[in-house]
């Protein structure tokens, strides 16, 4: 029978050599292309140089357990089929290694029927995927944002003026081309305005354009950014900078769907579909003078609000992911992977400048990785040095031994590699003071010189 290679392999996971033996002779026969390794961190490394068809891994391992690596599979590679064996065929295990996502739990010695099963229907698609919700370009896991999406899908369909709030790169601008993306004006233009970004002299032509001879400089006809989306949709970033006598002008189109050109004396008719983001809160400028009450509510009629990414952090390592794998392709190069310790650190920081500063970071990281792994050393060099002190997520027990080695290492730097000297300042007997620098892998001569 010849071995299916074509569409991939199969990774298998265990520690014990002759199982492992047994498990590539058994795929083998059943027509499956294999590969093998030892111990949970290789498995890791295998998926993100070559990701297999599905994971075959013991759930007694050394270090890594199998229900660890199934959870750091389940966050790096969603819907990848994981099939969990034991020699125990214990209930408490199969329990644990299915309620965590394994597609699967098979007892040693596997009968070979029920592997060849096991494996073609987890290759038939039937394992279940990491919830994932989208709408045109804009992808989320989180499920603060699954409703919103799927009203976002909703009010595609209509032509109801939308605002978007949010903080500055939190993807508003994402969304409101995924709105026009799913609605019937799709065929037709996106025209992103950003209206902080023009000079209030120039903005009254720039929206609505002008004639030739309008005022100086004006050397010809300008049809305008509302003409420029005649059928499709405006796209008003940052409304709550537009200046005031702009806001009447715009609450006029909104209510009579005509535009005058700058230096005519005639109407233009418009079909366009409005959406509009700010970062700021507008119902404090009205109370400030400085933003139009109806021009709120005209504009108002649909609100979405984006929670910052440090409010969605679930979609931290999607969106790493996402952006490795663009970078990848617009150079022609192999996607590059994030350490699982690297991503703990990005869920870890808070991003101020939300999606935008992500995307950013992650330009960052390809362009100083030399290799096909972002390390953890790598994303803590980059983040801002105050970012990468904090403590990475890690468990209580996991901090406290960090605490006694970096202790203890500090200690031996003071008595320059004297254990008797530094037990006195610990506080603790030569004898027990010795047993924790050896547990911790220190070696006091390197403290001598």
């Amino acid at each position: 029978m010849s071995e299916k290679t074509d569409t991939g392999d199969i990774l298998v996971v265990d520690d014990d050599s002759g199982l492992l033996q047994l498990m590539g002779m058994r795929l083998r026969a059943l027509g499956y292309a294999s590969r093998a390794v030892a111990c949970g961190k290789d498995a890791l490394l295998e998926i993100r140089r070559k990701p297999p068809l599905a994971v075959i891994s013991d759930v007694k391992m050394d270090e890594m357990d199998g229900i660890a690596l199934l959870q750091r599979i389940q966050a790096e590679s969603p819907g990848l089929p994981v099939i969990m064996l034991t020699a125990h065929g214990s209930i408490k295990d199969a329990v644990d290694a299915t309620q965590k996502g394994a597609y699967a739990f098979l007892t040693k010695p596997v009968d070979r029927e029920e592997l060849r099963t096991t494996l073609s229907e987890a290759l038939a698609g039937k394992v279940t995927q990491a919830p994932t919700a989208s709408v045109g370009n804009f992808v989320t896991r989180s499920s603060k944002l699954f409703q919103m999406l799927e009203q976002a899908r909703l009010v595609a369909q209509s032509d109801v003026n939308v605002l978007i709030n949010g903080e500055s790169g939190s993807g508003k601008e994402v969304l409101a081309q995924a709105i026009h993306a799913c609605s019937k004006r799709r065929d037709k233009p996106f025209v992103p305005i950003n209206c902080g970004a023009i000079p209030d002299e120039l903005m009254e032509s720039e929206l609505f354009g002008h004639k030739k001879g309008a005022f100086t400089g004006a050397t010809r006809d300008h049809g305008g950014l509302f003409m420029a989306a005649q059928g499709g949709t405006i796209f008003l970033d940052e409304i709550g900078d537009m200046p005031p006598h702009l806001q009447v002008k715009l609450l006029r189109v909104l209510q009579e769907r005509k535009i005058k050109p700058v230096g005519d004396v005639s109407y233009v008719d418009v079909d366009i579909r409005i959406v509009s983001a700010t970062h700021k809160n507008l119902m404090d400028l009205i109370v400030a003078d400085s933003f139009r009450e109806d021009l709120y509510y005209r504009l108002n009629v649909v609100n979405f609000a984006l929670p910052a990414l440090r409010e969605r952090r679930e979609d931290i390592p999607l969106l790493f992911s996402l952006s490795l794998e663009k970078i990848a392709t617009r150079y022609a190069q192999t996607t590059k992977h994030a350490a699982p310790e690297a991503i703990d650190l990005l869920v870890s920081h808070d991003w101020p400048g939300n999606v935008r500063e992500l995307i950013n970071f992650a330009e960052k990281c390809h362009a100083l990785s030399s290799g096909p792994v972002i390390s953890r050393e790598l994303v803590a060099q980059c983040l801002p040095q105050q970012v990468a002190t904090d403590l990475p997520m890690q468990s209580l027990s996991d901090a406290k031994k960090q605490f006694e080695k970096d202790y203890v290492s500090r200690l031996l730097s003071i008595s320059r590699g004297n254990i008797p000297e530094a037990a006195r300042l610990a506080d603790r007997n030569r004898s027990d003071f010795f047993k924790i620098v050896k547990k911790h892998g220190l070696d006091a001569e390197l403290y001598r010189s």
